[in-house]
């Protein structure tokens, strides 16, 4: 990942720091500005805190802390200087910028009755470095995809990789393989974060056969996709809801194949949510890959067949 990129996203004194300290920002996954607070990094090694000349400290007193001028300031060149523009994005959280990053943002939300209108007095911007690794899905795409592509779920812990594992396994599954025939994926990318699509066009590579519909909720883009696209695999990351069982319901009895996350620990974890008990029992997902985090995220701790025994 080059730092030229990310560090244009930022306030020309928030820039200085961090091209000053030299990072590798293949290792790092945030970048956190909270007003009056110190320039937060979160990375591979851990938290890392940089003075003003960038060089790192534990010394919180000596950190470089984020002013009010400078948090505005990024968040004008985020939005181009043209906020208004990304009120539709905002009301859901965040902002997506090119590279297919991420921005978080929080600060006083703006309701209408029991509806978040919009967003006002930000103070806080969290930019989520998307982490594109090709080939991370190599050691699993034979027990995906074999005589045909099976219905996979990823469990995973926060921050093991399973958005990245998924995005590999779609642009893997749409390319194809000199065994494997290129398959139609339709993606649901409710939070911009699989395909990492900026004004409509996905940043992430993810595959020469794929439709994204970006800012959808996920049940309603199944539906969508069934509908409209035919696709042949359909790909969602983080379910949650009921809405999103149903729909997936729908997904398989329509015929298609189906890619999904979920965060938990364990297939055990798994077992004890409610939503997920009676996919279990149904045998609806013929794979489940489990991630975890030792020394490195993507780490893959076991693969399972539809009746949760080890392969």
């Amino acid at each position: 990942m080059e730092q030229e990129q990310v560090v244009t996203f930022f306030s020309e004194g928030i820039r200085h720091v961090l091209q000053a300290a030299c990072l590798n920002f293949g290792n790092i996954y945030e970048i956190r500005l909270r007003v009056s607070q110190p320039l937060l990094l979160s990375s591979q090694e851990g938290e890392i805190f940089l003075d003003d000349k960038g060089r790192r400290t534990r010394d919180l007193k000596r950190a470089f802390r984020v002013t009010a001028e400078e948090l505005s300031e990024t968040l004008e060149i985020i939005s181009e200087y043209s906020l208004y523009a990304y009120e539709e994005e905002l009301r859901q959280g965040f902002l997506t910028v090119p590279g297919g990053h991420r921005v978080g943002v929080a600060g006083r939300t703006v309701l209408s009755g029991k509806r978040v209108d919009g967003m006002r007095d930000i103070s806080c911007l969290n930019l989520r470095l998307a982490h594109e690794k090709k080939g991370c899905a190599d050691s699993v795409f034979s027990w995906v995809y074999g005589k045909e592509v099976a219905h996979t779920l990823i469990i995973s812990p926060p921050r093991c990789g399973k958005t990245t594992l998924l995005r590999d396994l779609i642009r893997q599954i749409s390319n194809g393989t000199s065994s494997c025939p290129g398959r139609t994926v339709g993606v649901v990318d409710e939070r911009s974060e699989i395909a990492g699509c900026y004004q409509g066009i996905a940043q992430n590579d993810v595959g020469i056969r794929t439709d994204v519909l970006d800012g959808c909720p996920k049940a309603e883009g199944m539906m969508m996709l069934i509908r409209s696209m035919a696709p042949q695999v359909v790909a969602v990351d983080e379910l949650g809801d009921y809405e999103d069982i149903h729909a997936i319901e729908s997904v398989v009895h329509c015929g298609c194949k189906l890619l999904a996350t979920v965060h938990g620990n364990s297939l055990e974890d798994l077992r004890r949510k409610p939503l997920f008990q009676r996919l279990m029992e149904e045998r609806v997902f013929e794979r489940y890959l489990l991630l975890g985090y030792e020394k490195r995220a993507g780490v893959i701790r076991g693969i399972y067949d539809a009746d949760g025994q080890p392969l």
